[in-house]
């Protein structure tokens, strides 16, 4: 968490690389105010600190910080306001601040601090990121990906990133890479990409197929999960699937209400109608929402292999998703084919007991 220890550790190492750094003066600062704030808030916060305590020209600001790395055990916390003190005071200065970010990224992603860079500078950010796509520290790799990704969680969109094309080089480098770290950014750079550009994910993931490496099969897997979500036929294909086939021949629910904060338990019986994989889903429905899960993969010896899967759908709230009670409707999804759907009903939890009586409010 960003707090007084982290901010601690960012001035202790800003102190070592440079002895007028007034410590005090932001350690005060940072921790004014810090405790009410959200994390992203936090962030800023800090970092806003910190160009108040370094009034220097950017490229010697950023000497400092690099040293400053360089005398301390830096993590996510302490790192990230100077991430984002990058992304801000350095943003006139491409070289030294992506050398900056590049520095900070082993302790501190730099994916987000990067995005404002990639905005202004287009070509010359991403030759930058290049270079980082080869380097020896997997940190760096991953960022090469990661902070180029069209639809990057938490980040905003760079407009020139959306349209296909500017990153596959970059791809074509990283998504046979010995650390999984940076394949599976790789995987999901591509995953957003199918989320606009499906017919060029599937083209690329086709010649990734076709030129093969050790780890090709499960980043297929992982860039295509999307496309498969929605049963795209080519997608299914890739993976061996036979788009459409199968049939479910029983789906019994342990009881047809289900209290929220409970679990909706379900056992399918399926049928193979040819062999290969077979990539079952569920989804969960209610007017104005459906939410796909994924529920198993089975490999058929040939049409009429048989299998059964029990299933525990937990109805935990959660904050980022409201879950009223109501109707639902559960889908059993074979090949990418709904191919059963049953009934079901969310009710409110059953109150607390009174611990004084034991027994139900009234």
């Amino acid at each position: 968490m960003i707090n007084s220890a982290s901010v601690q550790v960012l001035a202790e190492g800003l102190t070592a690389a440079w002895a007028p750094f007034p410590r005090v003066r932001f350690t005060e600062r940072a921790l004014a105010g810090l405790g009410g704030l959200e994390l992203k808030d936090r962030v800023r916060h800090v970092a806003a600190a910190l160009h108040e305590a370094l009034p220097l020209p950017y490229p010697r600001a950023a000497e400092i910080v690099r040293e400053g790395a360089s005398r301390v055990r830096l993590d996510m916390w302490s790192g990230w306001p100077a991430t984002d003190h990058t992304a801000t005071a350095g943003l006139e200065h491409l070289e030294p601040a992506m050398a900056t970010l590049a520095t900070l990224t082993p302790y501190a992603t730099g994916e987000f601090a990067v995005r404002p860079f990639l905005e202004r500078y287009h070509d010359d950010a991403l030759k930058i990121m290049h270079a980082w796509a080869e380097s020896p520290d997997a940190h760096l790799r991953r960022l090469a990906s990661e902070g180029s990704r069209p639809r990057l969680p938490w980040a905003g969109r760079v407009a020139w990133l959306m349209t296909p094309g500017p990153t596959l080089p970059l791809l074509d480098r990283l998504r046979d890479d010995p650390s999984e770290y940076v394949r599976r950014s790789v995987a999901n750079h591509v995953n957003d990409l199918a989320k606009d550009h499906p017919q060029v994910a599937l083209e690329l993931l086709a010649r990734w197929r076709s030129d093969g490496g050790s780890h090709v099969e499960k980043v297929l897997r992982h860039a295509a999960r999307g496309l498969l979500r929605t049963g795209h036929p080519e997608a299914l294909a890739l993976m061996g699937v036979t788009p459409g086939s199968g049939a479910v021949d029983a789906l019994a629910l342990e009881a047809d209400t289900v209290p929220i904060g409970g679990k909706l338990s379900f056992t399918v019986t399926v049928t193979a109608g040819a062999p290969g994989p077979m990539l079952l889903k569920y989804a969960i429905r209610r007017p104005g929402s459906r939410r796909v899960f994924h529920l198993g993969q089975r490999a058929a010896g040939g049409p009429g292999a048989t299998f059964t899967l029990h299933k525990n759908h937990s109805f935990r709230p959660v904050t980022t998703r409201d879950e009223p009670p109501g109707g639902r409707e559960l889908d059993v999804i074979v090949n990418g084919r709904v191919a059963a759907t049953t009934a079901f009903t969310l009710v409110d939890s059953p109150p607390e007991p009174d611990p004084a009586t034991g027994s139900a409010p009234k």
